[in-house]
């Protein structure tokens, strides 16, 4: 384009935020045919976008390394500053940050482009300041204009990231650098788009609109946003102000740090910028602040430069022409590129020199060493795939062969994997991308580009999903817009399952009183479930407690699962727990911590209500406990009778009769016909209520007594048992030998034998009572001792018993161990002689 070198050249200078890109649009659409060279595939995509919506896809072409949309009638060319093509001739050209001249990776291409890219009618170089003298040494032709900046750009200090303000950048220099500020900003703020020069256009779109969107406020970057990436960013902080230039770790340039803090504010709104810490090595100089505030740019000396047309006569030829010095003041050479070091080693291989003898294959080459290290190998693994691609070239009929091109694209047809993976494969699906937008490459390249294509977008959609699932959770973003403004407001929901959503965010479930968080949560973000729950539930617990107040008594339930606290359930949730109270028929009711939502008021009222359902179901279920209670405190009845009723109480309601006879041998008749009527036998060996015997009132009276002991519930025998193995004495079963019998069954075959004997005549009882019951012979032998008979059995004969007299007492034993204070195990001591 060089002999358009007379058309009128424009160079707009000035910061960023002054509408030099969009100025350069509008000139371009103005001509009839233009070429716009960008310093990013990204930037390049949406200027792409922004033309077709103004010219027509079928008027647009799109030119980057690894994709290429060029219609037949193309008259306005987007591109990369690379894959400019320079041999097509067009009314209009402009390069975009043209500073980055200066940049020693690619600043060569950028000094080519500014020195020979030219419009047939109009050129514009668009850049920083700080490129004024380069202009005016390298093109003297040029007009100068100068833009200043829409909007004031001022520091805003250091902030820690939980500080930083809605709608703001955080700019860090690496990969490792930007996931790990973001998953700091997701568990502190609900999360943040990512943007990275390695991202598909696709992707970053997807990610750009969740920030534009709201639908989150942050947004983790590298410095590709410096590069004219227009998005509504208020602030910019810097994670660090050091990053790797692919030959070392230094700090940025002044011209740098205001490339990217002045992505803060667009147009007229003012923006501003700052670090995480204010002090140490990325922390801002107060010289740096004042620069980067007014705009003043150390202009550059020098800029990088390398030969736009290397000769191809041959293989020396051209690297000669790549290392050949600038012969102009302000022009330097470049570092060697990668293309450069990977043409070097394959040049000191023998069938490469053997295959490059003419300069069509030199160039063939040359072309080969341009494909771009987007898996970022290095020099030698880089070189390796290069020289196998060359290979390929130079053999046959020039393609790579159609079968491992196919194998090597179908690999990464994967979508599965977290965002490292499917990122690795977007990298290495952009090699072959470019590799299917070279025409001459593969013999259907029409064909391979849209299947790159293809997988790079569905790759693309998988990276932006697990960018969204690792780095935004709506749920915490929602809630700490909610909380923030008015947290008593948040419009909370819960669903007839009990499921608690905010905005249709669900949050986790309420049970009963108890608001258990979503287990999809991570651990970090719990605590702040937990605390919205509890305060846009206010109102529905208040509800809640006050409905538990007033339950009606079919609505609670006992508690009594062996091996668990004695508690209390309304319509299935835990209220309550039963404890140790003055008497075993009033046991004290906790409420469940679950219930300390309520004030102070609702939970008086709850606790009342069960107590009053609790007294109820005792007196319903168990009365003989709460009339043994009566009678133990009952002034008009005698000492001995309280003692009995008082002992009889506090283990139950069932107890051996040896540990109850001082006081029973005190009683008169008149004591003895209340304690009837209170439900109590007093039996030949047990005091018992054959009621509690019952399902439901042997519950209650195993959850009473666990909860006086402060133990868990015992397991109860079986429904309906009768006689079982070992000693099960605090259930009522009396040991016999090897085998426990119910009390009551005790009884009844004491009574049954005593209206068979007739005096102390040898007798013969029904064995039909004992057998039913499953009594062994040896058991029955050993009861009837127990009850005062003797074996009159002959030899031969049927078992036979006489009546020797009442038995004695055996020696003091307990039968379940009495606490100290036991009323039983006191009565040995009472003077019961007094009434």
């Amino acid at each position: 384009m060089s002999q358009f070198a007379r058309s009128p050249l424009t160079a707009v200078l000035g910061p960023t935020n002054t509408g030099k890109t969009h100025l350069a649009i509008e000139r371009m659409c103005g001509h009839a045919s233009g070429m716009i060279g960008f310093p990013l595939r990204l930037l390049a995509r949406e200027v792409y976008d922004r033309v077709v919506a103004i010219k027509g896809a079928h008027q647009v072409a799109l030119i980057t390394g690894e994709e290429r949309i060029v219609p037949p009638g193309a008259r306005w060319f987007l591109c990369t500053a690379e894959s400019m093509p320079l041999d097509r001739e067009v009314a209009f050209v402009a390069l975009d940050e043209a500073q980055l001249g200066a940049d020693p990776e690619r600043g060569h291409v950028f000094t080519d482009r500014l020195l020979r890219a030219r419009g047939r009618e109009e050129t514009m170089i668009l850049g920083s300041e700080a490129l004024r003298p380069m202009v005016r040494a390298l093109v003297p032709d040029a007009e100068i204009i100068n833009r200043p900046r829409f909007s004031t750009l001022s520091y805003a200090g250091a902030r820690k990231l939980s500080r930083l303000p809605r709608r703001c950048a955080i700019v860090a220099f690496s990969a490792e650098e930007v996931y790990a500020v973001a998953e700091t900003i997701r568990r502190m703020r609900g999360g943040a788009a990512v943007v990275m020069g390695a991202l598909s256009p696709r992707t970053r779109n997807a990610q750009v609109q969740m920030f534009q969107s709201g639908e989150v406020d942050y947004l983790v970057a590298t410095d590709a946003i410096g590069m004219g990436l227009n998005m509504d960013v208020a602030h910019v902080a810097f994670a660090s102000l050091r990053k790797f230039d692919g030959r070392r770790q230094r700090r940025l340039t002044i011209s740098e740090m205001a490339q990217i803090a002045g992505r803060a504010g667009r147009h007229q709104r003012d923006g501003s910028f700052g670090g995480l810490v204010e002090e140490g090595p990325s922390a801002f100089t107060p010289e740096e602040v004042l620069a980067i505030e007014g705009h003043v740019i150390p202009p550059l000396e020098q800029l990088y430069w390398r030969e736009g047309s290397p000769s191809t006569a041959s293989l020396d030829a051209l690297i000669e022409s790549l290392e050949r010095k600038p012969n102009h003041p302000a022009l330097r050479a470049a570092p060697q590129a990668i293309d450069l070091a990977v043409l070097k080693r394959l040049a000191e291989e023998d069938w490469v020199r053997a295959r490059t003898r003419s300069p069509a294959m030199v160039a063939r080459l040359w072309s080969a060493c341009g494909l771009p290290d987007f898996r970022k190998l290095g020099p030698d693994p880089h070189a390796r795939f290069v020289g196998r691609i060359f290979q390929h070239l130079s053999e046959g009929r020039g393609h790579i062969p159609h079968q491992w091109f196919a194998d090597e694209v179908a690999r990464l047809d994967n979508v599965g994997g977290d965002v490292e993976t499917i990122a690795g494969r977007i990298a290495a699906a952009r090699s072959w991308a470019y590799i299917a937008h070279r025409a001459d490459w593969l013999a259907e390249p029409a064909h391979w580009a849209d299947r790159t294509r293809a997988i790079e977008e569905r790759l693309s959609d998988a990276l932006h999903d697990r960018l969204r699932q690792r780095f935004v959770d709506q749920r915490t973003t929602v809630l700490l817009r909610r909380i923030g403004a008015d947290a008593s407001n948040l419009p909370v929901e819960v669903g007839e399952d009990g499921e608690v959503s905010v905005d249709a965010h669900v949050l986790g479930r309420l049970e009963g009183f108890r608001f258990h968080v979503a287990p999809d949560a991570r651990v970090a973000d719990k605590r702040l479930l937990i605390s919205a729950a509890e305060k846009g539930l206010a109102g529905e617990l208040r509800r809640r407690g006050a409905a538990l107040a007033g339950a009606t008594d079919e609505a609670f339930v006992l508690d009594a699962e062996p091996g668990e606290r004695p508690g209390i359930r309304w319509d299935g949730i835990p209220v309550a727990t039963l404890a140790n109270g003055p008497t075993l028929d009033r046991p004290a009711v906790k409420l469940d911590r679950s219930l300390d939502c309520l004030d102070r008021a609702g939970q008086t009222a709850v606790r009342e209500r069960i107590v009053a359902w609790v007294e109820a179901e005792i007196a319903r279920r168990a009365p003989v406990l709460a009339r043994l209670a009566a009678l133990s405190r009952d002034p008009d009845a005698s000492a001995p009778l309280r003692a009995v009723a008082a002992a009889l109480t506090e283990v139950g309601g069932i107890s051996p009769r040896e540990s109850a006879d001082p006081a029973l041998d005190a009683l008169a008749p008149e004591d003895r016909r209340r304690l009837r009527q209170a439900g109590v036998t007093v039996g030949t060996l047990d005091l018992f209520d054959a009621r509690l015997f019952r399902p439901a009132p042997a519950r209650w009276r195993a959850a009473l007594l666990a909860a006086r002991d402060g133990r868990p519930v015992e397991p109860l025998p079986p429904a309906g048992a009768t006689v079982l193995p070992g000693d099960t004495r605090a259930w009522g079963f009396r040991r016999l030998g090897g085998q426990a019998v119910r009390v009551d069954l005790v009884e009844r075959i004491a009574r049954a034998a005593h209206d068979a004997r007739q005096g102390h005549k040898p007798f013969a009882p029904d064995p039909a009572l004992a057998t039913s019951i499953g009594l062994q012979p040896e058991t029955v032998a050993k009861l009837m001792a127990r009850l005062g008979f003797r074996s009159a059995k002959a030899e031969g004969e049927q078992p036979r018993w006489a009546w020797r007299g009442r038995p004695r007492a055996p020696a003091p034993r307990a039968p379940a161990a009495p606490r100290p204070g036991n009323a039983f195990a006191a009565l040995a001591g009472l003077d019961l002689s007094r009434g």
